[in-house]
């Protein structure tokens, strides 16, 4: 067994990534993806690879499973076990405070309806002690209507399980015992064990929505991979930006629900360290979307929580922007006016220029209309494209517009990087994150065409397109670790601490996470552990998360202090402002568990002999004598304007840039004003 591989299944394309452990190479291909059995488009990009199952000594995959259940509605029939008289807990949410002065706003619509809500007895205090006892007649009941009425899952969130859990397990108990393996049974502080009770049944009621689909999903790939000879773990990409194992993925299937876009972020992470540069936008333009994620001081963007779909989530998750954007795009008037997106042509028809019966235009008929794509080689020959359907498509769109075809197909880029131009400032200006001084990566299959632009309009001054930049999410995957994230509430004001009670607690939270990476098997020498505490000043809602040195750290003299003025410059950071002398308070401590995995050591291979053909290509309505250039025969430096080409993506090079080859197999772009 020699090869390490990486899949990330997109909307469009399936992408792997081979590395050959023994000689240093790595190869990528890309099938189209089959949304009927997501295995099939699996199978048939490793065939393009050329590696047999049997070769393969460690495998990891991202999967859209759960994110597309819940994109489409389309996951499980799910029973909601609350605690009696709080029933209403999960309709009622939270008040809408961002968008108080959006006249069109609508919550989202709960996953749960009412009807399909159970109250049961039994109550803790805050404390974690017992007000009365638990009403299991109630819970026997529930489970006999579940499986009568023929739910799928079942979420329990009973009040204060976060402090004392012991109501919520004899619950699952007692669901397990009646409805046996057929139905999912999520218990929330499995989930979530956190404050703030709508959150976390919100947690709660997404694993049990999602959940059914990703494990019948797993199951699916491990045993379809076993009859073709894998002989080692399926591993999957969390949210949180490291890798599980298939069988903790199906008991815990929510941590899984980003786990395609992520994998480009871990690749960023791996560019800044090859690069030595410690600040990385990440942005992946594939067929449907545009992700922006941010690698800042060579450590992926994680946050504590996230809001998908409208729903929070209390799980660690990367930082993700996400928009609808991509090569497939649909652009269209509207009031006058040119649109473009969200609406995509997906996989299936597609662009008008895939000859699949798409007729509407999209980015990707606009590209090949301004002769920024190889219609001969797109995606390294897999596909041939039809530039006069394109031109066909935007033809009847212009007239709607008043502008020639030209002038849309300019237009329509133009309208597409101005949005994703917007994706990057909500990341970054508006968290007070300058772009400038930030290089991009860009990959996916279209966003090395529009980076040098979307740069040039944040005042960005270097690109970084990776090797196969249309697979690079999946090679990010090879280069992530092994992640367990454990959170135990922990409320004392600064003024209270314990200093020996906090190591003792964090001191238990390592060993449990480092039992959790041998039970993933990773060996005592590759793992290592870190932690977090969760502050606020005192009267405040929410949270910053203030990372530790160690879990001894607590001990050590003058630590309070510290960990308040630690907690000031954080606040300052991301708020602008900060107020030493108030009291703060501890919520939550963090434990991150991380198996090392080896890394990719990649062979560069030498640049070939090529020249390329020059073509008119359209920039700012002037058509500019450009070559068409294979990267694999780069040397020095290349001036704007130019187009290359490789396999899984085409880079386009403006006029007033320079892109070069470095040694590391990068292409560099400098961005000019």
């Amino acid at each position: 067994m020699a090869y390490r591989v990486a899949m990330d299944i997109g909307g469009t394309f399936t992408d792997v990534v081979c590395y050959d452990e023994r000689s240093g190479r790595v190869a990528a291909a890309k099938a189209p993806t089959t949304p009927g059995d997501l295995a099939d488009g699996v199978f048939a990009a490793l065939e393009r690879a050329a590696v047999d199952p049997a070769e393969i000594s460690f495998f990891t995959h991202g999967t859209t499973q759960g994110l597309n259940a819940l994109l489409e509605r389309k996951g499980a029939r799910v029973m909601l076990l609350t605690s009696a008289g709080v029933r209403d807990v999960y309709q009622i949410a939270r008040g809408n405070r961002e968008r108080m002065f959006d006249l069109r706003y609508r919550k989202p619509v709960p996953l749960v309806p009412p009807s399909d809500l159970a109250e049961v007895g039994g109550r803790y205090d805050w404390r974690g002690a017992e007000l009365t006892p638990l009403d299991e007649d109630a819970v026997w009941a529930a489970a006999r209507r579940a499986r009568s009425e023929g739910f799928d899952a079942v979420a329990v969130c009973l009040l204060f399980s976060y402090v004392n859990p012991e109501h919520e397990i004899r619950a699952g108990e007692i669901l397990a015992k009646e409805l046996g393996d057929d139905v999912l049974v999520v218990l929330s502080h499995e989930v979530a064990r956190e404050w703030r009770e709508y959150e976390r049944t919100s947690s709660a009621v997404l694993e049990a929505y999602t959940g059914p689909v990703v494990r019948r999903y797993l199951s699916r790939v491990e045993a379809r991979f076993a009859e073709r000879g894998l002989r080692v773990p399926v591993h999957v990409m969390q949210s949180s930006g490291g890798l599980v194992n298939a069988a903790y993925a199906m008991r815990r299937p929510l941590r899984t629900l980003l786990s395609g876009p992520v994998g480009g972020t871990m690749g960023g992470v791996a560019v800044a360290r090859l690069l030595d540069r410690g600040n990385i936008i990440c942005v992946d333009m594939g067929g449907t979307s545009f992700d922006v994620s941010l690698v800042v001081g060579g450590r992926p963007d994680v946050a504590v929580e996230a809001r998908i779909e409208g729903f929070p989530v209390l799980m660690p998750v990367v930082n993700l922007h996400t928009i609808g954007a991509g090569g497939g795009s649909l652009a269209y008037a509207e009031a006058g006016a040119l649109r473009v997106g969200p609406e995509s042509a997906g996989a299936v028809p597609g662009p008008a220029c895939y000859g699949r019966g798409g007729t509407r235009p999209t980015v990707t008929d606009a590209n090949l209309v301004l002769g920024r794509v190889d219609p001969a080689w797109f995606a390294g020959g897999l596909m041939t494209l039809d530039a006069e359907a394109s031109r066909t498509a935007l033809a009847g769109l212009a007239d709607a517009v008043g502008l020639d075809t030209t002038a849309l197909a300019e237009g329509v880029c133009d309208v597409a990087n101005a949005k994703m131009a917007q994706a990057i400032r909500t990341l970054t200006v508006e968290h007070g994150i300058e772009p400038r001084e930030f290089a991009l990566v860009a990959y996916g299959g279209a966003g090395p065409m529009h980076a040098a632009f979307i740069a040039r309009e944040l005042g960005i001054g270097q690109v970084v397109v990776p090797r196969f930049p249309g697979a690079f999410s999946a090679w990010g995957m090879l280069e992530a670790d092994i992640r367990r994230d454990l959170t135990r509430p922990y409320f004392t004001s600064g003024d209270d601490l314990d200093p020996y009670a906090m190591s003792g607690a964090l001191a238990g939270l390592a060993l449990e996470a480092l039992e959790e990476l041998a039970g993933q098997g990773v060996p005592r020498d590759r793992m290592s552990v870190e932690h977090a505490v969760d502050m606020r000043y005192e009267g405040q809602d929410y949270t910053l998360t203030i990372p530790l040195r160690s879990a001894a750290e607590p001990s050590a003299p003058g630590f309070a202090q510290a960990l308040a003025a630690r907690f000031a410059d954080a606040h300052t950071a991301r708020y602008g402002h900060a107020t030493p002398e108030a009291p703060v308070e501890l919520v939550a401590l963090r434990t991150t568990a991380l198996g090392a995995l080896p890394r990719v050591a990649a062979a560069v291979p030498a640049a070939v002999e090529g020249a390329g053909a020059v073509r008119d290509v359209i920039f700012n309505g002037t058509a500019h004598p450009t070559p068409i250039l294979r990267r694999d025969t780069l040397r020095g430096e290349t001036p704007g304007p130019a187009v290359i080409v490789e396999e899984t993506a085409t880079t386009v090079v403006p006029p007033g840039c320079v892109a070069r080859a470095d040694a590391g197999g990068f292409l560099i772009i400098e961005v000019g004003a």
